[in-house]
């Protein structure tokens, strides 16, 4: 069971940090900040997932130094945010594609279990806000990824860290078409990942209160 807990964790840190893979365009419809298949992510969308997480960054420190730290460490959170949001369909529909399912017993019990681990669910909260920039309304969201990611890998018979996993969550990018709003980036195909476009006056939202230019 500990062996469990210790890869749910490095599996955490894999989905947060791994690169999209491939996308077909960088052509988002109007009003989207991504296209995933026939699914939008709305401008909105992405918004409301910076500003829970910068709530929660908010709530758990005691100052304004504190807090000015938390956002200098995550300065590049919409972008990342939307990489999670699109990685986070992009694999859902992979592992729906493969048979696999998830149960909220499941989920449930993963979460007990890390909360052992790390000393509580507060802790847990903390945890997965400081190194993943989860909030806390959306840890059981993610569990659920991570289970997701686990059991796709081992009916693919490899694990996370494999590229036989990554190329079966390419295969599905390329299948269903990524479609990127250019005021976030676009997708690199050669590299398999997210690229910055070349337009300075875009700038990210970084603090709350901030808007993103039009």
């Amino acid at each position: 069971m500990h062996r469990r807990r210790r890869t749910a964790l490095l599996l955490s840190a894999a989905i947060a940090a791994a690169p999209l893979l491939t996308a077909c365009g960088n052509d988002a419809r109007p009003g989207a900040a991504a296209v995933v298949g026939d699914e939008r992510i709305t401008v909105a969308q992405l918004e409301n997932r910076v500003d829970e997480v910068r709530a929660a960054q908010r709530s758990a420190v005691a100052d304004e130094a504190q807090y000015a730290q938390a956002i200098a460490k995550t300065g590049r959170l919409t972008r990342d945010t939307l990489h999670g949001m699109v990685l986070d369909r992009v694999l859902h529909r992979a592992a729906r594609d493969a048979g696999v399912t998830v149960s909220r017993k499941e989920v449930q019990e993963m979460r007990s279990g890390l909360e052992q681990q790390v000393g509580g669910a507060k802790a847990l909260e903390t945890a997965w806000l400081q190194q993943y920039s989860v909030a806390p309304v959306r840890l059981d969201e993610n569990l659920r990824l991570q289970l997701e990611a686990q059991k796709l890998a081992a009916k693919l018979g490899t694990d996370t860290s494999r590229p036989a996993f990554w190329k079966a969550l390419s295969d599905t990018s390329q299948k269903l078409g990524v479609d990127l709003n250019p005021r976030y980036g676009s997708w690199d195909v050669e590299k398999s990942g997210r690229v910055d476009a070349k337009t300075p006056w875009v700038r990210d939202v970084t603090t709350a209160g901030q808007q993103q230019p039009a």
